[in-house]
Parts: C-alpha cells; structure tokens; sequence
C-alpha cells in the first residue's frame, strides 16, 4: 500500500473518495428508513432501492460522454451536483412527500452510474494496472468500514433530529470531496474521436459480449444479483420477525462492516494468490453462506454474525470483478464498459427490488432468503465450471501483475463499424 500512496494524486483522490463514502454511508440508509417511517410499508421501503437503480437502464447513454469528457471534471462537478441533489430532502414533512424522497433516490441513481464509471476511468491514467487491485482494494475497505458507524450515525441522526439534517451532512460531504479532486494533476489520456453515436452507445455491450473472461464472470454474477435485491425489502421482515425497529436495520449494516473491513484489507492479497476470477465466486459463496446463517438463526445476534460473513464476502467479489473489468478493458472504452457492467448488473438488480417488494408480503424473511441462497450458489457454480480453467491458470501462477489470457479484441471491433474511424487512446 505504501508504494500505492506513493503515487502522484492518489492520495488526495482517495480523501476526496473517502469524503464522500462517508456521506453515502450516513445517508443512503436512511432513505429507505425514511419511507418505512413515514408509511409503515416494508414493500415501499424496498422500493426506495428500485429508484436507485432505476437510472443505470440508461447507462450506456451516460457511459459514451464519460469516455468524451474529462474523467476529472467529471468527478469534480459529478460530487457538485449531487450535493444539489440531495438537499431536496429538507422539504419532507409527512408521508405525501415520499415521493420527493424517490426523486432524491433517483438522482443519488445517477451518480452511482456516472462516478464510478469516470472514476474506472481516472484510476487507469493514475495508476500502473498491477496497482489497481490495491487501490480497489483500499477504496472498498474505508467504504465499508464506514459501516461501523455510519448507519448508526444516520440513524441516530434521523431519529434525534430529523432526516433533513443527513441531507445536510451528505450534500457538505459531496461538496468537499469535489474540491480535494479539483486539485489533482493527472494527465488523461485523450478522448477518442468518433462519429457513429449508436456504435458508441453499443460499444461497451460488444466489447464484454467478446471478451470470454468477463462475459462469464458477469453472468454468474448477474444470476446472483437477480435476487440479491430481495434483502432490501426482506430486511424489515427480519427484523420485525425479532421484534426490533427499523432502525435497527443500522445495527445490521454496521455488523457487515465488521466482516467487510476483513474482506476488504484481505481482498488484494487473494486477487494476487488465487486470480480475479477465483475470488469472484468465492465472494458469492461467502455471501450464501452469510444468508444460510440468516435463516437458521435463533437470536438476532446470530442474524449478526451472518451479516458480518455477508460482509466478508462483498468486497471479495466487487473488488475482484472491478479489478478484473479495469484490467482487460482498453483505456478509451472503459467508461462504456463500466456503464455497460451496470446496465447488466441493474436490471437483474431492478427485478429483484421490485419483486422482492411483492414477496415480502408473500413469504416469510426465512424463505425468501432460502431463494437468495439458492440462486447465489448457483451464480457462483456458473462462474467456477464456465472458467475452471482460468482459475486453475491463476493459482497455479500466482502474481503481481495479471496480463490477460487472451488477446484483447481490437478497438476497432468493440467500438466501430467497417470503415468507421477508430478512436485513440
């Protein structure tokens, strides 16, 4: 890790990012926690989540003009205005303006699909590819190591003041994380030239349809997350199955975080032993394993315990797979690809939030994580017997840097027609 803060600007983009983790970690529980106050309904409480995720059905759209701008500016002015965005919520007063609090969740949406993508980006230009790994690996760990209190904070926050007070701190986290950005000097690469707008909105989808590796990994992790949204409205149930408030949903959170600080400081080490694609489906074990213990659990201190192997598993999975996707992703087309992941990833994400919200009140927290586990195992099984031998590859040759297995395809196949242009890195 020291020669990775060693390198120039990630430092003070790491502040910046840490910045605004801590606003994401006091805020985005309680909107939901919000709803569920102001109505009673665990199914509109879920439904919070399905408006999160509702704008990466658009991200290819978004993706084109994160490879045409700046990645810095777009992280600056990205963090500007998502402080504008959440300062709405200071006007809820009662449960006639849930809606405002799906609007905020809608725009918060956004910023999930546009920041990450630049920031695929920028790290690529900052960063040697055999350093990526750690700073996913570093920026996962102080994110969920915000878990340890800032849920509890947001709800403490919520219940003692108000929520409009959350807003407040969340849009001041945004505004400084954009400044500590604005003062780092990199040099990006240059944005490609390109002509043919639906070969750009595409480009992205058809780099992971051909590259082997990614296109696998990502289907057994979209089996698992067509059902990973289940927790969200579930949740409640669980916790209203041990008699405890909705806020206690903070306690929940703050016990992954726990499991999550091991998963992330731990999560570098076994990328470089056992491969991104080893870890991937390891983290998705972990995760069924942590909704298992859920089920069978007695006491709600036992819900504890699963919440903090589900923590485990977390940063496992998405730093290896954002590892995996920054490395064999060419430096021009990684926003397309980064917003093309989250189409993937969101629409089986959207399913689940929205049928989840309707088998809350169907079945009970135990069944329902009974299909979460199933389905979970099942994403990590896809990934094992679709890649067996690339994961034999990977520990049988550990590394420090992972060149890729298999060529790249061209950036004239990914991204252009015949006789179209090529764009330039």
């Amino acid at each position: 890790m020291r020669k990775l803060f060693a390198q120039p600007g990630f430092a003070r983009l790491f502040s910046g990012l840490s910045t605004s983790m801590l606003g994401d970690s006091v805020m985005l529980l309680v909107l939901s926690m919000w709803v569920k106050t102001l109505t009673g309904s665990n199914a509109l409480a879920g439904l919070t989540f399905f408006f999160m995720v509702l704008p990466a059905l658009g991200a290819p759209l978004l993706g084109v003009w994160v490879d045409r701008l700046p990645r810095k500016a777009i992280l600056v002015w990205g963090n500007f205005a998502s402080a504008a965005a959440v300062l709405p919520l200071v006007l809820v007063r009662n449960a006639d303006d849930v809606w405002l609090i799906w609007v905020v969740a809608f725009l918060y949406g956004v910023s999930f699909v546009v920041l990450p993508a630049a920031l695929n980006g920028l790290l690529k230009d900052l960063l040697p590819d055999e350093l990526l790994v750690d700073a996913n690996s570093s920026l996962a760990t102080i994110k969920e190591g915000y878990r340890l209190f800032g849920p509890l904070l947001g709800a403490a926050i919520f219940a003692g003041v108000g929520g409009w007070l959350v807003a407040v701190v969340d849009a001041t986290t945004f505004v400084l994380a954009g400044l500590l950005i604005a003062t780092i000097k990199v040099r990006e690469a240059p944005a490609p030239v390109e002509h043919h707008f639906k070969n750009d909105v595409l480009a992205g989808v058809r780099f992971l349809v051909g590259e082997r590796v990614l296109r696998n990994v990502l289907i057994g992790m979209a089996i698992s997350i067509l059902v990973i949204g289940f927790f969200e409205s579930s949740i409640y149930a669980l916790l209203d199955a041990f008699d405890k408030p909705a806020t206690y949903a903070g306690v929940f959170v703050t016990a992954q975080g726990v499991g999550a600080i091991l998963g992330g400081l731990t999560a570098a080490r076994a990328v470089h032993r056992l491969g991104e694609v080893a870890v991937c489906a390891l983290g998705l074990v972990a995760l069924a394993a942590a909704t298992i213990v859920c089920i069978v659990a007695p006491t709600i201190l036992v819900v504890l315990m699963g919440a903090a192997i589900c923590g485990l598993g977390l940063p496992w999975t998405f730093v290896a797979f954002t590892t995996l996707m920054q490395r064999r992703s060419p430096g021009h087309l990684i926003g397309r690809v980064s917003t093309a992941v989250e189409v993937l990833f969101s629409t089986p994400q959207a399913v689940s939030l929205a049928l989840g919200s309707l088998l809350v009140s169907l079945l009970s927290y135990r069944q329902i994580f009974a299909i979460i586990a199933a389905v979970i195992l099942l994403g990590a099984v896809q990934i094992v017997v679709s890649l067996r031998d690339e994961i034999s590859r990977a520990i049988s040759s550990p590394r420090t840097t992972s060149p890729p297995s298999e060529p790249l395809p061209s950036a004239r196949s990914a991204t252009a027609e015949p006789g179209a242009p090529e764009g330039t890195s």
